[in-house]
């Protein structure tokens, strides 16, 4: 188990960021409904004989087009499910900089001791990188991980006052989770929630073995140099810390203070996670890679509900049209099999052996090399004789390359399952570069700056050993670039604000046909945005059909990692989380000494409880 440090932080930056109110939810009487979602489902318990039919509809928000509105969080304030309306909206639950019970500081960025990092003025080092959070019932107590973007990263374990009545949650304690005992984290983007309620973290742009190999190097690059911080010796870094699936389980007995156990799954291999998603059977997992040139990767557990060891497969797209988002049957490759026991000893050294680095991998432009383009990286490799295993996990997307698969993919987001259509949805920011090259495996005929979703079917597969392999990727709904007058209302977007812009994260309403689309987009939309897309209103010929706008965000903000929850204790919740207003466009607009730059985590509710079976 690794405990908690609990920071005993009064600082005056705490206690006035904790004074500040906060932006309450709203909405626009100028709305557009989305069209009732109706799915048959079997009732085999309603006694009449007949197939019930499920109706979901938002009362949808309209496009910010005033300043006032564009500084605000709006969000649908009514949801009719099965014909009975109910009221919800974005409800916050913290922002960055509040502090819990005068003792810890949400967004406070720590080193491997437990304490506070600080600025060059002296200021405690508070984050508006918030990104997932979760929601965890254990017995009769709420609890929720929250994780952050940051170098160091940081997470939290917040407990949660649930009422009764109304569904409402509010924040009851909060503690800095310590990370020291898997080396600390690192841009931990996207996550999601196993079937076996442990939050399953992500870090994202893992650091490069080759160009950073040690304190030296990462001190001149401006990316990963504050990571040094978080050592006591800066000499302790190591880039094979980093890019790694982590498991945060959660125990709490009775009333006793909870504790968490985190886990590094060094077997599940190293990439640019945006997320990892593990299917129904708690063995196979579908794990997204962010950046240029990246791939898409299936790891398929041993044994349900265990991560820590099993087979690595990377997909290869056998491309089968070329015309609009493209489409392909997939092929898997394996990459092979690895426990996480065989990994950390690469990693960290054992038995008087040091640890790995990466010219103890590759040779670098040797006579045969295979000419190689992973995330940025263009160079040509070869592999030293016996190091497949080490490879194949410490450099996972280089040695998919290698081994043939698709490396290929652009701004490759988030990845949820429709378990009564059998499919995967999975959202592409950009489409471009890798993808529109003309070279290599996936040549789609022309970009969309504006991205995509893509859909995956999925079937049994023996030799695999799972009944979720994908077998194929197509577009879904993709954005549509636009160019607005000067002196339109929507001026400066990019992308039409009725379609999707760089889609980000996505999760799916199970029973209700309904995919939840959140995005990460600069220009294309000012104001970023979370959908719902009422699948049965999709129109090839038309990429606003059965799009429903249900949030939007404040100047500069990305929406960060939604969530579906359809029934905590009666009621169902879609988590949501602002991070970094005014921080990614617009920083201009901010006013001098504004406090509005902090995040916002919350969620979009409460709903009544919508968990409908998918058979």
């Amino acid at each position: 188990m690794i405990p908690f440090s609990k920071t005993p932080l009064a600082l005056k930056l705490g206690v006035i960021l904790a004074a500040f109110a906060l932006i309450p939810a709203c909405s626009d009487d100028n709305h557009r409904n989305e069209p009732e979602v109706e799915v048959p489902m079997p009732d085999p318990d309603d006694g009449t004989g007949e197939t019930p039919v499920r109706t979901l509809s938002f009362t949808g928000v309209a496009t910010p087009s005033t300043d006032q509105e564009k500084r605000q969080i709006m969000a649908a304030p009514k949801v009719a499910v099965d014909g009975e309306e109910y009221e919800i909206g974005f409800h916050t639950l913290l922002r960055s900089g509040d502090v819990v019970n005068g003792n810890v500081t949400f967004g406070l960025l720590v080193d491997a001791a437990g304490q506070a990092l600080y600025d060059d003025d002296g200021m405690i080092k508070v984050t508006d990188a918030n990104e997932h959070t979760s929601l965890l019932p254990i017995g009769d107590r709420l609890f929720s991980v929250s994780q952050m973007e940051t170098r160091p990263g940081a997470m939290f374990l917040m407990e949660l006052d649930q009422d009764a009545t109304t569904g409402e949650l509010s924040p009851k304690e909060l503690w800095q989770i310590d990370q020291s005992g898997v080396d600390g984290g690192w841009v931990h983007c996207a996550a999601s929630v196993t079937p076996w309620n442990a939050h399953l973290a992500s870090e994202e742009y893992e650091p490069d073995a080759r160009s950073l190999p040690t304190s030296v190097e990462t001190a001149a690059d401006g990316y990963s140099a504050t990571m040094l911080e978080y050592y006591a010796d800066p000499s302790q870094w190591n880039p094979y810390f980093y890019g790694w699936n982590i498991e945060i389980n959660v125990n709490a007995e009775g009333d006793a203070a909870p504790t968490t156990e985190l886990t590094k799954h060094y077997a599940m291999g190293r990439l640019a996670f945006e997320l990892s998603y593990v299917m129904p059977d708690s063995k196979s997992v579908y794990m997204t890679d962010d950046g240029t040139n990246v791939g898409l990767y299936m790891f398929i557990a041993d044994t349900a509900g265990d991560l820590s060891a099993g087979t690595v497969y990377a997909a290869k797209w056998n491309q089968t049209s070329a015309e609009g988002l493209g489409a392909a049957d997939l092929e898997w490759v394996s990459l092979g099999h690895a426990t996480d026991a065989e990994i950390d000893a690469a990693v960290h050294g054992a038995d008087g052996v040091p640890a790995i680095t990466f010219s103890d991998i590759f040779e670098v432009d040797a006579e045969g090399c295979i000419d190689t383009a992973t995330n940025g990286n263009k160079e040509c490799l070869s592999l030293k004789p016996g190091m497949e295993k080490i490879a194949s996990r410490l450099e996972t997307r280089r040695y998919a390359a290698l081994m043939g698969a698709s490396t290929e993919f652009r701004k490759e987001e988030g990845i949820t399952f429709d378990p009564a259509g059998s499919k995967l949805y999975l959202a592409m920011s950009e489409v471009g570069k890798g993808m529109t090259d003309g070279a290599g495996d996936v040549q789609i005929a022309e970009a969309n700056a504006c991205g995509a979703v893509y859909q995956l079917d999925v079937a049994a597969d023996s030799e695999i050993g799972s009944d979720y392999v994908a077998t194929n990727m197509y577009g879904l709904i993709g954005g549509i670039p636009t160019q607005y007058a000067a002196d339109s209302a929507f001026a400066g977007n990019t992308c039409d604000v009725d379609a999707i812009a760089n889609p980000d994260n996505v999760t799916f309403i199970t029973g209700y046909n309904t995919l939840v689309i959140g995005e990460d987009t600069g220009s294309g939309h000012q104001n970023d945005v979370i959908w719902s897309l009422n699948l049965d209103e999709v129109d090839a010929a038309d990429s606003t059909g059965g799009l429903t706008r249900i949030q939007t965000t404040p100047y500069g903000s990305e929406t960060t990692s939604p969530y579906w929850y359809p029934n905590i204790n009666g009621f169902g919740y879609l988590m949501s989380v602002v991070q970094h207003p005014y921080g990614e466009s617009d920083g201009d607009k901010l006013a001098p000494g504004s406090l509005e730059h902090r995040a916002y985590t919350g969620y979009v509710g409460p709903f009544p409880a919508m968990d409908v079976s998918a058979e």
